[in-house]
């Protein structure tokens, strides 16, 4: 895996239309095995009770997730089969990071956690994924560039 790879993806993932017209997300990291992706909280976002909904948390957990597994597929886009998100704390201000890691691999699956804490550090949710390869190919025409 290269460094070049993991740029590739970082930027299909924030030129993708859901982080450029309906989520702020701004920042994402991508090294062998592991992603980090962080989101300014804003009102937006909120639910009736003045809090993330729970859509969020699972976005950053999933993305977080996918990229740690795709930072391993160099030739193919890797899809989210299932994902388990466990909120922990509500949150509504602030920045919030997730951070997700590759814990198992074979030939037709892939397995991630990935943790999403608060800006004091704090865990507010947690998941886990499963995760296969895909048929469409890492291309400049999905972003991959």
């Amino acid at each position: 895996m290269t460094t070049e790879h993991f740029e590739k993806l970082r930027k299909m993932y924030l030129r993708a239309n859901v982080n450029t017209q309906i989520f702020d997300t701004t920042e994402c990291e991508i090294e062998l095995k592991k992603s980090t992706t962080s989101l300014m909280i804003s009102e937006k976002y909120f639910h009736a009770l003045g809090a993330i909904h729970g859509s969020v948390y699972f976005k950053l957990l999933d993305d977080a997730a996918f990229f740690a597994v795709n930072s391993i597929v160099e030739d193919v886009f890797v899809l989210t089969t299932s994902f388990n998100t466990n909120i922990v704390r509500p949150v509504s201000s602030g920045k919030i990071t997730a951070i997700g890691e590759v814990r198992f691999v074979s030939k037709s699956l892939f397995i991630a956690e990935s943790t999403l804490l608060n800006e004091d550090g704090k865990e507010i949710a947690f998941g886990t994924g499963h995760f296969a390869k895909s048929k469409v190919g890492l291309t400049k025409e999905i972003g991959y560039e």
